[in-house]
């Protein structure tokens, strides 16, 4: 074996000594390595290779001294449970051929029962010699619920102690008395043929079988294991601190190659030559100093503050890779635009980046307000310092398109905006220098790097996302962006008040109403939201009944299944519908006399833009709407908002439509209605909601409610997660510690020539779609 000073054991792959090419037993599909038949399952699960394999820890660790909470399973939910045989019993069916076996197993105060069919009892009598009273064992199934008692049906399972593969007693006790490694499975292969599989793989390695990508001199300085050593700690321990050890140096590893891409990445940017945008001078005019000199308030401290980082920032001959997030309505607007101001009195272009048309459109109404004569630079009153804002979206007539494209390639636009129609071969500009782009996550890293293609040299980048990160979360998803935060609201805004509305509730529902007609009778206006457009189209709130599949229930009686579908359903209301809900309220007797509108994704352009004018005239009084209100509509006027089906929005999203409300001088309404039962998820996010308005404590509770992989792009890649152990939320030291060890690593060998298996594992771990997500996420 060969050592580096740096990497321990040689990181590379091994040789086949029979044929003297280089061997990579990570990446040896798993066909090869347990054969065909053992490998078709794994592959349900998306595990194919050893590596694969090596990287589905167990969720967790069975003790065969500890029983598994029962009380705790959720209908539905694919288990594995460690419990005990209270009785088990055969008999006939009584109303058609067949017999039933059924098992209770307990932890004690609760129990489970345990539901098998066959064609006659003689077919049963070896799962009931099995299961025997007083026999612990795990078992794994989908929890099902028949006449008031959850069951699983058909379920998998190992008799500890009695199925434990040893070679004599001795070996037999000693495996009974480990930890028992559970493992994220399905119905396809159960937990306890996912470890003899690991094992098979995982024994005969060697370190050098092995790549690790923490260095050796950083596993030296925190006390690490190699990266084999931990494997073996996770997926063969035999004691709860062996296992503790490993998920500790996994995790930290898994924060490490993260953290070094992200190093990698802030490197790379720094390195880039860019076109310094400096202020001027003080006393100097110039288009920002008139728009200072003519603002109508005073810029909060936060707005001020960050104002001169982002001008530092443009001042640089290196690309600004700047992350501003605020509460909804901390003024961020107003930051990027002066920033872009700042661009153009240094002879630069500034272009704004919308997800929607709407946006887009709300955006240049807003910057063109703001500016006022500043902003009619060759028109007739348009001011001394002025520049022109133009709006480029798909929806665009050939006239004003022909005028917008005009502006941006004369830079006579000093500021665009625009949809990915600013993305276009034929937009051209004249000195691009500041590229914005809102809500960030609605962009991937190929659109945002088109639009920097059209710069000269690097442009500087503002992000600005309106949902608040988590220092831990920021620090992982945007680390190489650095972070400004806005977190006090400009003054003369009251506030808003979140009141939860049970579903169903006539009471509730007149007086929900009846707000909303007495803030319209006051000269305001109304939202309410809903998750679809047409009363007909599939909602989510089918049946999750046989969720594990048909083929799991092949040999249950039909009764059985309609019986168990019933109970264990549960399905939720269908979702309340725009048109639905707009025809509802204009025949609503509280709502007589209101003029209702209604918004959507589906409707042209102009008809979106004709809407949103006529809501912000008044003209409209209550706007029914999809989340397309989400993000960015501003009407100081909108004072209470209506979400139905709220409990199946997430928080942010709920956090971001119930920002459209109260943004002028009086108070916001916001009423969320629900459905959801006291004690579920659903019901902690909306009431969570109703209990406060801080951002960044909303977003800690959002991510401790839903997966890691959420948060860093699970959903959006379609795959499972690239971190396993690591969970951003709780391991605020760990990102921490790994963040300093792997800058001061990518600060020495930027490109990692000495350190392939760094290299490696990034690449591998942080796939192209993950590391797109680490750019718009």
């Amino acid at each position: 074996m060969t050592t580096s000073p740096t990497t321990g054991p040689a990181d590379g792959p091994t040789t086949d000594p029979a044929t003297g090419r280089a061997t990579d037993r990570l990446a040896e599909p798993l066909t090869r390595a347990l054969g065909t038949r053992s490998a078709n399952p794994l592959a349900k699960l998306g595990l194919r290779t050893v590596g694969d394999l090596l990287r589905h820890y167990p969720r967790r660790y069975g003790d065969p001294g500890t029983l598994t909470d029962l009380a705790g399973l959720a209908l539905g939910e694919h288990v594995t449970i460690v419990a005990q045989v209270r009785s088990a019993t055969v008999r006939r069916m009584r109303n058609r051929p067949g017999a039933i076996l059924e098992a209770i197993v307990t932890d004690g105060p609760q129990q489970l029962s345990l539901t098998f069919f066959a064609k006659s009892p003689n077919a049963l009598r070896y799962h009931e010699q099995r299961l025997s009273p007083g026999r612990l064992g795990l078992f794994t199934g989908v929890v099902g619920f028949y006449r008031g008692t959850r069951q699983l049906t058909h379920p998998d399972y190992r008799i500890i102690g009695m199925d434990d593969d040893a070679e004599d007693a001795e070996s037999a006790v000693l495996e009974a008395s480990r930890p028992i490694p559970i493992y994220p499975a399905s119905a396809s292969i159960p937990s306890w043929k996912i470890q003899p599989a690991v094992r098979t793989v995982l024994d005969p390695l060697r370190e050098e079988d092995v790549p690790d990508p923490v260095p050796g001199t950083v596993r030296e300085q925190h006390g690490f294991g190699t990266r084999l050593e931990a494997l073996r700690d996770v997926h063969e321990p035999y004691d709860e601190a062996q296992w503790q050890r490993g998920r500790d140096r996994l995790r930290y590893e898994e924060a490490f190659v993260l953290q070094a891409a992200l190093a990698q990445r802030r490197a790379r940017a720094a390195a880039e030559p860019a076109t310094a945008r400096p202020p001027r001078a003080p006393g100097e005019p110039g288009i920002l100093a008139d728009f200072d000199a003519a603002l109508p308030f005073t810029l909060t401290r936060g707005q001020r503050e960050v104002g001169e980082e982002v001008a530092a920032d443009l001042a640089r001959s290196r690309p600004m890779q700047r992350l501003l997030q605020g509460e909804v309505g901390s003024g961020k607007t107003v930051v990027a635009l002066r920033a872009m101001l700042q661009v153009v009195d240094a002879g630069g272009q500034a272009a704004l980046l919308a997800p929607t048309e709407v946006l887009a459109a709300q955006h240049a109404r807003t910057l063109r307000a703001l500016l006022g004569p500043l902003a009619e630079d060759g028109f007739l009153g348009g001011a001394e310092h002025g520049t022109r804002v133009a709006l480029l979206t798909g929806s665009l007539g050939a006239t004003a398109r022909k005028e917008a494209l005009l502006d941006a390639a004369s830079g006579a636009a000093g500021i665009v905006v625009g949809t990915h129609a600013l993305l276009s071969e034929n937009v051209q500009f004249a000195d691009l220098g500041l590229v914005v782009v809102d809500e960030q996550h609605r962009f991937g890293v190929e659109q945002r790097d088109a639009l920097r293609a059209k710069a000269r040299t690097s442009p500087h980048l503002l992000v600005m996302t309106a949902t608040p990160i988590p220092r831990t979360v920021a620090m992982t998803v945007f680390g190489d962006l650095e972070t400004s935060s806005l977190t006090e609201v400009p003054a003369g805004r009251s506030g808003i008040t979140t009141h939860v509305v049970p579903a169903g509730n006539a009471a509730w529902t007149d007086r929900t109403w009846a707000r909303v007609r007495e803030e319209v009778d006051a000269g305001h206006r109304a939202y309410v939201v809903c998750a679809r457009i047409h009363p007909d189209e599939p909602g989510d709130g089918a049946s999750r009944a046989g969720a594990a599949g048909a083929d799991d229930f092949d040999d249950v009686p039909d009764f059985l299944l309609e019986d168990a579908a019933d109970g264990a359903s549960d399905a939720p209301a269908p979702l309340r519908a725009v048109l639905e809900v707009a025809e509802e309220l204009r025949a609503h007797p509280r709502l007589a006399g209101v003029s209702v509108g209604a918004l959507h994704g589906q409707m042209p352009p102009a008809d979106k833009d004709a809407v949103m004018a006529a809501f912000a005239s008044g003209e409209v009084q209550v706007l029914v709407s999809t989340t397309v209100v989400e993000v960015g509509v501003d009407v100081p006027e909108a004072t209470v908002m209506v979400v139905h089906d709220a409990d199946r929005f997430g928080i942010s999203q709920l956090h971001q439509l119930r920002g459209r409300v109260g943004r002028g001088s009086a108070p916001g309404l916001c009423l969320l209605v629900s459905t959801a039962q006291p004690g579920t998820p659903a019901a902690t996010r909306v009431e969570t909601l109703a209990r406060t308005t801080d951002g960044f404590e909303l977003a800690t509770v959002d991510l401790e409610l839903r997966s890691e992989g959420d948060v860093l792009g699970a959903a959006q890649s379609g795959r499972a997660s690239s971190l396993r152990l690591l969970r951003v939320v709780k391991d605020a030291d760990v990102i921490a510690t790994a963040r300093a060890d792997a800058a001061a690593v990518v600060a020495e060998d930027p490109d990692l020539t000495d350190h392939p298996a760094l290299d490696r594992a990034i690449h591998e771990q942080l796939d192209p779609e993950r590391e797109e997500f680490l750019e718009r996420a």
